[in-house]
Order: structure tokens, then C-alpha cells, then sequence
């Protein structure tokens, strides 16, 4: 692996310098600003200064440190290229930001080659932080800082099974969503990018998705790989591109999940 990637150290600045923009603005309509961008299968995809900003206080910072690394941002877009890029979302899960739900979190992860190996996500209300090193993935809040292991030997019964939102489902009538909602222990809705933290964390066993950008899921792919879990498109492919994703405990689950939603 290149030795100009930078040490975790650097994302815990980053994470920082992102809630210094994200937390005064929340639970508050101070410099706020909603306003809406199109995206397809939504009538309503809010963004907010919270977004803009954060996005301009980490990409100031990358730009300072690693001028020569690309940066693929929600707000701005691609600036650069190289081998090195950094994908950023600022603030994902904007509805439940707007609707004071402490679910939503700042992703920064890192491509090497356009394979996702470090990543962020933070969690600041809460006082949470979840990253992979390149190695191992880690979590540091109110419980203290400890390794992510995803869990091993859940069957798909016993499986828990987590969507953001089934609003998209008539749109992926191929997806069988429903069957596999069927076929597990229980579904929750809603969890954004903190259901798959949790699923890293070993509380949550699968996490699927019926359409995600790049900056959606790159942060989140180490963190889950790395604490033992799978994440894929719906084909089996690797999820860096985005798409319909689905993140897994274990190998094993994955497959399993696989040929349900496949059916």
C-alpha cells in the first residue's frame, strides 16, 4: 500500500474540524438554510449549510495537508485525481439532522486505488467515533474505546435485519426486500449510516440498501470489512461505485441474503 496515506490520526482532525460546522446547526435554524436538490425517487433530498460547510472545513484541511490526493465530496463534487482519493459526505442522513434524530453522521473514507481501505464515521452529539486504520476497525464514545467485531455465527433467522427507508421499493420490484424482511428475526427502518456502524459493532446483522451514491458507502466499507463483515452490490460486486448495496455480519449471511433478494 502507498506510504503517502495518511496515519487515522489525521481523520480524528478532520472529524473535528466537521463538527465545529455540524453541531451548532443542529436542533437550531441558525445558518441553517434548507434547500432541496433533485435526486431521483425523492420528491424532497434536503441539504443544508451544515452539508456545505462541513464539506468546506474538511476539504480546507485535506487540501492543506495532502494537496496532491483527489477529494469526491456530496456538495463539490470531484476536484483532483491521483491514486489517492478521499469521498466525502458531510452530513448523511440530513432528514433525520433536520428532525433533531441523532442518526445521521459525517462520512470520510479513503480510496487507494478505487478500493475504499480507510474510513470514518462521526457521530458527534452522541460523542461517537467509528474508524477503520487500514487493519482493524475501532469505536471511542461515552462506553470507551474498543476493537468492532461484526457478529460470527448468526443464522438468517436470528439475523437483524436494517433499511434506511422501504420509500424506494416500488422502483426495485427484482429486489424480493420483502422476503428477506420475512425470512429474518426483525426489520428497523431509519438507522442511516449509525445502522451500519452498529452493524460493525456487532448489534445489527444485516444492512441493505436499494440506492446509494459512492460517498454513502466508501467511508463505511473498511469499518465494515474490517471488524469481519461483507459489503456488496446486489450482484455480488464490490460497492465502492455505490448502487443497491448490502453489508453483512459474515460471509456466510451475506450469501444467504444474497440468494433471497435475488430470487
Amino acid at each position: 500500500m502507498s506510504q503517502n496515506l495518511p496515519d487515522i490520526a489525521f481523520f480524528h482532525k478532520l472529524a473535528e474540524v466537521a463538527s465545529k460546522q455540524t453541531l451548532p446547526r443542529y436542533r437550531s435554524s441558525d445558518n441553517l438554510n434548507i434547500n432541496t436538490k433533485p435526486k431521483e425517487g425523492f420528491r424532497f433530498d434536503p441539504v443544508t449549510d451544515a452539508d456545505r460547510e462541513a464539506e468546506r472545513a474538511i476539504r480546507a484541511l485535506i487540501n492543506e495537508a495532502y494537496p496532491e490526493h483527489a477529494i469526491i465530496g456530496e456538495e463539490f463534487g470531484t476536484t483532483g485525481s491521483g491514486p489517492i482519493k478521499w469521498v466525502l459526505d458531510p452530513v448523511d442522513g440530513t432528514r433525520p439532522f433536520l428532525c433533531g434524530i441523532p442518526v445521521w453522521g459525517t462520512l470520510i473514507g479513503l480510496l487507494y486505488k478505487n478500493r475504499a481501505v480507510m474510513g470514518m464515521m462521526s457521530q458527534p452529539f452522541t460523542n461517537e467515533l467509528f474508524w477503520a486504520d487500514g487493519k482493524q476497525a475501532w469505536t471511542k464514545g461515552p462506553l470507551g474505546e474498543m476493537q468492532l467485531h461484526t457478529r460470527k455465527n448468526v443464522t438468517l433467522s436470528q439475523a437483524i435485519l436494517h433499511t434506511t427507508s422501504a420509500e424506494l421499493a416500488p422502483n426495485y420490484p427484482q429486489v424480493n426486500f420483502k422476503e428477506l424482511s420475512e425470512q429474518t428475526l426483525m426489520t428497523r427502518f431509519g438507522g442511516e449510516c449509525y445502522a451500519m456502524a452498529m452493524l460493525a459493532a456487532g448489534q445489527i446483522d444485516l444492512c441493505f440498501e436499494f440506492s446509494l451514491q459512492p460517498y454513502d458507502i466508501v467511508a463505511l466499507i473498511p469499518i465494515i470489512e474490517q471488524a469481519g463483515g461483507v459489503v456488496t452490490t446486489l450482484t455480488g460486486q464490490r460497492a465502492e461505485s455505490g448502487g443497491t448495496i448490502l453489508a453483512s455480519a459474515n460471509a456466510v449471511l451475506h450469501e444467504q441474503a444474497l440468494k433471497v433478494l435475488n430470487f
